[in-house]
């Protein structure tokens, strides 16, 4: 079978089970939360959201503390570093694990999304079923892409946009040979989500038709949806970055569940993913949602919805930054969708209330999702797509379009990476669709260290320095101390005219010859930094040390130049 048609094959195999492993998570948060629903029939439904999503982040920390004993967190995020730095290699517990945790988290009541954990689902089966095969380093990555864009699309039944959110965000080297193949994961795995959850789509009700009145109110809403997209990245990252200085993991989620319960019980959209409040919004009932907490002269008031709202918008990402960093696992893609979503309702009804012109809300709240999506994510064709397919039509795709490509052209003014590439990217892991640099990033400096180069000790003769000498086909002799330590080189160039003046052998040492070394590399070194070095100095050896300076050896420009041709070849995937 040719290389092509066994990864066709295999990656309807993919997509069947990261359908399969999409619609097992969705049904189970919404089980949990129909047995939720239950209880709360008995009238103490709301002080359950003071109590559930923290016994939720607790079961998830347990489950992964003790019987996973791995971090399974920020799964777009890893699956990236995944690609770049670890050959494609995913655990074969994340086939699972991820859909266990993030059930638990999500089912009862955390505010965060199941689009993350499915994504690191699909992508470990991708991954797994390509190890089992002793498939290379090419074809595992082209089935982890397909199982992240079959898991996509089986949990939002939207094949399209699988595709291009494996493409925007995940893949760096674009070609037929890997749109082939994901195309037919993605189609495989929303038939299989078809099959066993009806035709109906994610997100329906209200839309107009398009006006073109409206234009400008949607390049307005391209602008805000960009600086809520910056506020909500850096809010993110900065509040798990706070959080993740707390070393006790009990006392970690003993604040965040508190807090997080505060927030849901006074925020009750915050709970779970949210997306029944967005129904209840694109219905036209958004007042429904806080009738239970206010008096009724103010819940009449037509600027306490908007203001009740805005504020959702603002806490949503506290409410995600709590739930992951307390031992919850989920993602934030779900929570860039409903922010989205009420940015749009927020500025649609804002415009309504001043006055100015009256706005389909229900059309905003969708264009708004697709806004914050290109924005957080940075991923303006699959945000497009993305809402065209899981609102039932493309009745809305030059608005989408508009507010989409503004959103992302505003944040691109202040940051270059999305808030799942932010990190990897600061590490000097990312993969990009530059082929030199993804070639780069690839390469590891401990694969090219050369260990065939005889030290000599600093304290030794020049008549041991000539035995070493004799016995070595290299012209650098690295100089060492009693302890290992790197101390400079010695050329073999510079003691030539010594070595045959038998009369010199005790008289010079090597403390009389050595000298630095034109650059020192570390064994855990970037290759960019690497390649600088070597331009910089003009060497074709450079001396490789560990953390505590003690000599490894040495790397050669020639061999670099040899594996990277290689690895060349295997990420030029066509």
């Amino acid at each position: 079978m040719s290389e092509r048609n066994l990864l066709c094959l295999l990656a309807i195999v993919v997509g069947l089970l990261s359908g399969l492993a999409a619609v097992i998570l969705k049904q189970s948060i919404h089980f949990l939360g129909h047995l939720l629903s239950d209880v709360a029939a008995s009238g103490s439904y709301h002080w359950l959201y003071l109590v559930t999503p923290g016994v939720g982040m607790l079961l998830s920390l347990l489950f992964v503390k003790y019987l996973i004993r791995d971090d399974i967190s920020h799964g777009v995020t890893r699956v990236l570093r995944a690609i770049s730095r670890n050959e494609a290699h995913i655990k074969p517990h994340n086939t699972w694990s991820s859909v266990v945790s993030s059930a638990m988290t999500i089912g009862l009541g955390g505010s965060v999304g199941a689009e993350a954990p499915i994504v690191y689902t699909g992508a470990a089966i991708g991954s797994n079923i390509a190890r089992v095969l002793g498939l290379s380093y090419k074809q595992m990555t082209i089935l982890l892409g397909c199982g992240a864009a079959g898991a996509i699309a089986g949990i939002f039944k939207a094949p399209i946009a699988g595709v291009l959110f494996t493409l925007e965000i995940l893949m760096f080297n674009i070609s037929m040979t890997s749109i082939l193949p994901m195309l037919f994961s993605s189609v495989s795995a929303t038939m299989v989500t078809y099959l066993l959850m009806g035709n109906t789509v994610t997100l329906s009700g209200g839309i107009v038709p398009f006006s073109l009145g409206n234009i400008p109110y949607y390049v307005l809403l391209g602008i805000v949806c960009g600086f809520v997209s910056l506020y909500f990245l850096r809010t993110t990252l900065r509040v798990e970055d706070k959080l993740g200085k707390m070393r006790n993991p009990y006392l970690k989620w003993a604040l965040c569940a508190v807090s997080l319960g505060i927030l849901i019980f006074l925020f009750p959209p915050l709970f779970g993913e949210g997306y029944d409040s967005l129904t209840q919004i694109l219905g036209g009932n958004a007042d429904g949602e806080l009738k239970w907490m206010l008096p009724k002269v103010f819940s009449s008031s037509k600027w306490t919805v908007l203001v009740f709202f805005a504020a959702v918008m603002l806490v949503k990402v506290y409410a995600t930054a709590l739930t992951n960093a307390g031992g919850g696992v989920g993602g934030t893609f779900g929570p860039t969708i409903f922010t989205g979503a009420i940015t749009g309702f927020v500025l649609a009804r804002l415009v309504g209330n001043l006055g100015i012109a009256s706005l389909p809300e229900a059309n905003f709240v969708l264009v708004g999702m697709a806004g914050l999506m290109a924005g957080v994510m940075q991923a303006p064709l699959t945000a497009i797509f993305l809402i065209a397919e899981i609102s039932g039509g493309y009745a809305l795709m030059f608005p989408l379009m508009i507010t989409a490509a503004i959103s992302f052209a505003t944040i691109r003014f202040f940051e270059q990476y999305s808030i799942y590439s932010k990190r990897v990217a600061q590490q000097g892991d990312l993969l990009t669709h530059d082929s030199d640099r993804a070639v780069l990033t690839l390469l590891r400096t401990s694969d090219f260290i050369e260990k065939d180069f005889k030290p000599v000790a600093i304290g030794a003769s020049l008549g041991d320095l000539v035995n070493i000498i004799s016995s070595s086909n290299r012209n650098i002799i690295p100089v060492t101390d009693s302890d290992g330590g790197f101390q400079g080189i010695v050329m073999v160039d510079d003691v030539r005219r010594y070595m045959f003046n038998d009369s010199l052998y005790d008289r010079i040492h090597i403390y009389n010859l050595v000298k630095d070394a034109p650059g020192i590399l570390t064994e855990d070194e970037r290759m960019e930094s690497v390649m600088d070095k070597f331009e910089n100095t003009g060497a074709w050896n450079l001396p490789v040390v560990d953390s505590d300076g003690k000599y490894l050896g040495f790397v050669s420009k020639s061999k670099i130049f040899s594996s990277y041709r290689d690895q060349l070849h295997q990420v030029s995937h066509d």
